[in-house]
């Protein structure tokens, strides 16, 4: 059995690293330096992202990228999707002929509103087998070894589920899937309505209000996937509804803390400093602000989101503006 290579040593990235090498599969982590790499392979474990879950005897690091490609075929990136396409540019010649790509990527690429595989065709074009693995997952549930649920989507049916298979020991389930684009678009959504369910928790509106954003929040996500090409019972599915549950429920969430300290009165600036990691819910909302107003998608939500973080609009200004929108059919 060949080896894994994952790419990118934060929470998440190390999270799915242990969870491959749990079942015996060979599995290499690569981080960046900031990321300590030397440290992580010194302590078996990553203090900073993701303590108390001990590396496998499975898995090891690589600090040099090109000798951690030399030894794998399959591949899975876990970087912000905002950096996805240079790493894919920078990875590429050193690929094997062979190699295959997955990402745990979540997010439109703000410059050109393209979704992750998207931007893998045009950087790896049409030959290399493509994934997506993404659901309702929190890296430190993972490390724990919580029972968990993923999709794992892919045009080539034989890679998803060879990528579910290797991934999925104890308590881990992966589903297959084929709607790469709906799977894409709940993660891409999901983190902008996170924000809008942690500011009404923060100003106190109660779980009436937190439900009212997740239901008209799935419909928003639903009309923009289909706009886009996604199946409906995609969306309504673990990378759909059930990422966006997840995310708008628990403080676990960074884009939820996110919006919880927004409701707390602290600048956007603050708040994001005050999370110390990436907060992809902020990039999100303009990227689907953008992305939908291309394709004439009502997101209203969504838009009351983008109002706060990037058009300077005060969040009291923006809730009372969505109070008061006139009536519509629900459907």
């Amino acid at each position: 059995m060949r080896p894994i290579v994952v790419l990118g040593a934060g929470s998440w990235g190390t999270a799915l690293a242990i969870q491959f090498a749990r079942g015996g599969g060979p599995t290499v982590l690569w981080g960046r330096a900031e990321d300590e790499p030397e440290k992580l392979a010194r302590e078996r474990e990553n203090v900073r992202y993701l303590p108390g879950a001990k590396f496998p005897p499975a898995l090891t690091v690589e600090p040099d990228l090109r000798r951690a490609l030399a030894a794998a075929d399959d591949i899975v990136l876990v970087v912000p999707s905002s950096v996805l396409r240079a790493v894919l540019r920078q990875i590429k010649p050193m690929l094997r002929d062979q190699a295959r790509i997955a990402w745990a990527s979540k997010g439109f690429e703000l410059s050109t509103g393209k979704l992750p595989h998207e931007v893998a065709r045009e950087v790896l074009g049409p030959a290399v087998p493509i994934a997506v693995l993404s659901g309702p997952t929190f890296a430190q549930e993972v490390g724990q070894g919580l029972p968990t649920a993923i999709a794992v989507a892919s045009p080539h049916d034989d890679y998803a589920l060879e990528l579910a298979e290797r991934i999925s020991f104890g308590g881990f389930r992966a589903y297959t899937q084929s709607d790469i684009v709906g799977v894409e678009i709940g993660g891409a959504v999901k983190n902008v309505l996170a924000i809008a369910t942690g500011c009404s928790d923060g100003l106190g509106y109660g779980s009436n209000s937190r439900v009212f954003l997740i239901t008209r929040g799935l419909a928003e996500l639903m009309r923009l996937g289909v706009a886009l090409g996604a199946k409906r019972e995609t969306l309504m599915g673990l990378a759909g509804l059930g990422d966006l549950v997840l995310t708008c429920t628990d403080d676990q969430s960074r884009n939820r803390r996110f919006g919880r300290a927004l409701a707390a009165g602290k600048p956007v600036d603050q708040a994001i400093a005050e999370i110390g990691q990436v907060v992809e819910g902020y990039y999100a909302a303009k990227a689907v602000h953008q992305v939908a107003a291309r394709h004439g998608v009502d997101m209203p939500i969504c838009n009351f989101v983008y109002d706060v973080l990037h058009g300077g609009v005060p969040l009291e200004q923006v809730v009372k503006a969505m109070l008061s929108r006139a009536v519509t059919p629900e459907n």
